[in-house]
């Protein structure tokens, strides 16, 4: 059984929606991070960096203690080992992979966090971040566009792996952040074949349970720069 420590958000979908695609035995622990949850001593023993996803698995393969997996490339990487899935085991298509989870991991998702902040959350709208948030998110999708013009099916070629769960949730921001997959033809059409996966469907519904509007204090919690700790 997997713990998944969760809240929905881009990187919570991720390992929701791998867990699906693998048909683990899971249960969600919700992380409300608009209460601040994330800082409580018993999710930073886990996760250290104050951030969601974590899980625990309580069945890992050597039959230990359960091991605690925070940062979601790493979560990725270790449930496609555990299951040997979604990630190749040659060394060229390993090699691919993971590259790509990098790239979405330390481009991709920080850029387009940090143009969804600017433009969508920040008090105070500073048009030098969000135009140098916005012509770096631009860069990155011209990166992935030109990328599926190449690999053909998906992001590390023709087979569906653990860097299109890593990529694919943050690209489900662009409406909202102004973008438009029409500007990019290979996205959109691996955006759209992406979408259409039951397992993908499965995992973006878990933890619908936070519908609430962000209230003031939410957005001190969770964009603040003091570190607080949930009663």
């Amino acid at each position: 059984m997997i713990d998944l420590h969760y809240a929905p958000t881009p990187n919570g979908w991720k390992i929701s929606i791998l867990l699906e695609e693998l048909g683990l035995p899971y249960s969600v622990v919700p992380i409300d991070i608009r209460a601040g949850e994330q800082f409580r001593p018993e999710f930073l023993a886990i996760s250290p960096n104050n951030r969601i996803p974590a899980i625990v698995d309580r069945a890992p393969a050597d039959r230990g203690e359960p091991i605690s997996v925070f940062e979601t490339g790493a979560i990725l990487i270790y449930l496609a080992e555990k299951t040997g899935r979604f990630l190749p085991v040659d060394v060229r298509g390993r090699s691919r992979v993971l590259q790509w989870v990098m790239w979405q991991m330390g481009g991709l998702g920080p850029m387009l966090g940090q143009h969804g902040h600017f433009r969508l959350y920040a008090p105070e709208k500073i048009p030098y971040a969000i135009d140098r948030y916005q012509r770096e998110a631009t860069r990155l999708y011209g990166v992935l566009d030109a990328l599926l013009g190449k690999t053909g099916r998906f992001v590390a070629g023709d087979e569906y792996t653990i860097a299109d769960m890593a990529c694919f949730p943050w690209t489900m921001t662009h409406k909202a952040q102004g973008f438009t997959l029409e500007d990019y033809p290979n996205v959109k059409r691996w955006y759209a074949e992406v979408r259409e996966r039951p397992q993908v469907q499965a995992g973006l519904a878990v933890g619908k349970f936070v519908k609430e509007p962000f209230s003031d204090e939410a957005e001190r919690i969770m964009f603040g720069a003091s570190r607080v700790v949930a009663e």
